[in-house]
């Protein structure tokens, strides 16, 4: 769009975006290329998944520290 000769704004508007969100965008993640966009969610879904394991195992161990004590 922009090699069409479209402004920063009109391809933002077209995007449904503002065109503070275009320039954050590129600011955060201007240097970075597909392989590596794909990579990064990858970490985040696995990062994800980890937490709701931490929290689950906590709540584990919370419950048989519970049980452990004789307060149920």
């Amino acid at each position: 769009m922009l090699n069409e000769g479209k402004t920063i704004a009109e391809v933002a508007r077209s995007a449904c975006l503002t065109e503070t969100t275009w320039y954050r965008w590129k600011n955060t993640s201007g240097g970075t290329k597909g392989p590596d966009i794909k990579r990064l969610k990858e970490l985040e879904a696995e990062n994800r998944r980890l937490r709701i394991m931490v929290a689950d195992l906590t709540l584990d161990v919370a419950m048989l520290k519970e049980i452990a004590s004789g307060n149920f």
